[in-house]
């Protein structure tokens, strides 16, 4: 008889939403009765998890679940942020989740960390992704205590040249849409079966060999679509005994073989989403599963038990761009009008995706100039010290502060070199964030995303203007008129920038 496994990914994350001059998330009416959307799905979604209840025939809690110590999960290290500072009891209850897991599964616990700000990895040069990379990684050993195996990539959005840098990282597995694969075979056939029309068996592992170094690899995981599907936008998220069918179904029961029935949803699908499904989730995972011999893993501890046995190919889209789970044209959501859409109205098109692109690269561009420049006259090397500068935006105190400098700088520096330097480290940061990938994401530049992106780039332009003299606005203003807006309230990119208001 079959041994199944189960594993459940939740990928919960929300963009920045801090003033970048002051650091506080202003009042967003359209998250009423709550102050702001993180504090809005913070209380349908985050809390809940951490307590969510089982209620017997009669109405009465018989039991209270933390469900991230039975599901995988990662989260949006932006996000981890904003709850450790706004709801530290809560972060601890995650935390304390990973650590039960990593109890019951010998040190695999159930987190995996996120490149930091979700952009959009292939589009990203080779020097923004390892950053990408590095910051997730140290967010996540920090609270975390141990090292991540995985990592979570922004929309899935992966090519060629993102998976050689997460191999050269030591990063173990990914996860992915089965529509990202192209073809596989068993280890040491010659045959390859094609499987680009989304058949690939997900119920088992794969490696993928990298391009670059053909003896280096890492896992992939492809996740169950129909469930996933059905659970994020159909309803079986509101009955554990239907989660609990479709999981039957996709398993073959009577196979003597080791199968894995794996789903990846945005975790505020659960109590966001889809109100009080948290519930349904503790019920299906502490009573049902055990009940039906099926059992909980997550990705680390199942990888460590079976290895890959089989390879994979993956599709590499337009121009070795890559693809995604959430653009049907590889990763064009983010750089064109695709058709791909969220919200808008009839008639709407999204033709300032590539001009405010364009823009953003070129200004990143003028930037690195700029860090290199002005860096190199007081770091010993400056991309080093703005992979390390992670630690610095977890903890700035005097201590860590005098102890980041006299790692990096070329010599003891004064107070007013030491502050050079963080305003240099800062418009890097802002430079990471103005490509948060939720920027291009829905249906019009005027949408706080979008506005959120222009925010971090313009916080980027102050500080470079501070330490340069170099003119960075004039063609930065002229690619911005390009995209423009479907709406005349907002015009274009350029007059969206123009009216941004320092504080508000």
């Amino acid at each position: 008889m079959a041994k199944i496994y189960f594993c459940l990914h939740g990928h919960f994350y929300q963009p920045p939403r801090e003033n970048p001059w002051t650091n506080q998330i202003e009042r967003e009416e359209s998250a009423s009765p709550f102050p702001n959307w993180n504090e809005r799905i913070y209380q349908e979604c985050y809390k809940p998890n951490t307590e969510a209840v089982i209620i017997n025939e009669k109405g009465e809690v018989v039991r209270t679940i933390n469900n991230f110590e039975y599901i995988s999960f990662n989260f949006g290290p932006t996000l981890f942020e904003w709850i450790r500072k706004e709801h530290p009891e809560t972060f601890e209850k995650i935390l304390n989740a990973d650590k039960i897991s990593c109890e019951k599964f010998n040190g695999k616990g159930n987190a995996i960390a996120q490149v930091y700000n979700h952009i959009i990895m292939p589009l990203a040069t080779d020097r923004d992704k390892l950053t990408q990379i590095r910051w997730g990684k140290e967010y996540f050993k920090y609270f975390f205590k141990r090292d991540s195996e995985g990592i979570w990539l922004s929309e899935t959005a992966v090519n060629y040249s993102t998976i050689d840098i997460l191999i050269k990282e030591n990063i173990k597995f990914i996860i992915l849409d089965p529509l990202q694969a192209l073809r596989y075979r068993k280890a040491g056939d010659s045959q390859w079966i094609d499987v680009s029309d989304g058949s690939i068996n997900t119920k088992v592992c794969y490696r993928y060999y990298s391009k670059s170094f053909p003896e280096k690899y890492i896992s992939i995981f492809f996740y169950d679509s129909n469930i996933s599907k059905n659970i994020s936008f159909g309803d079986l998220a509101y009955s554990s005994e239907r989660i609990l069918g479709a999981i039957k179904s996709a398993s073959d029961q009577i196979a003597d073989e080791i199968q894995l029935i794996n789903v990846s949803v945005d975790g505020e699908t659960f109590g966001h989403h889809k109100k009080f499904t948290e519930r349904a989730l503790a019920y299906l995972l502490t009573e049902l599963l055990s009940q039906n011999d099926i059992n909980i893993i997550n990705y680390s501890k199942y990888l460590e038990l079976y290895p890959p046995v089989y390879e994979v190919e993956l599709k590499a889209g337009t121009n070795d761009e890559g693809t995604s789970w959430s653009c049907a044209h590889g990763v064009e959501r983010w750089k064109n009008d695709c058709g791909c859409v969220t919200g808008g109205m009839p008639g709407w098109n999204q033709k300032w995706r590539s001009p405010l692109r364009d823009a953003l690269n070129s200004l990143r561009d003028k930037l690195t100039v700029i860090f290199e420049l002005e860096g190199r006259k007081f770091l010993k090397n400056v991309w080093n010290a703005r992979d390390d500068y992670i630690k610095l935006m977890i903890d700035n105190s005097k201590e860590n502060i005098e102890s980041f400098f006299a790692i990096h700088g070329l010599r003891k520096l004064d107070e007013s070199e030491i502050q050079k330097c963080s305003q240099l480290l800062e418009m890097e940061k802002y430079s990471q964030f103005m490509f948060t990938s939720c920027g291009w994401f829905f249906a019009d530049i005027g949408g706080l995303e979008a506005r959120k992106i222009l925010e971090y780039s313009k916080r980027a332009l102050e500080f470079a203007e501070n330490i340069s003299d170099i003119d960075l606005h004039s063609e930065f203003l002229e690619k911005l008129e390009m995209a423009k807006s479907n709406l005349e309230e907002f015009r274009n990119a350029k007059e969206i920038f123009l009216n941004l208001k320092r504080e508000r």
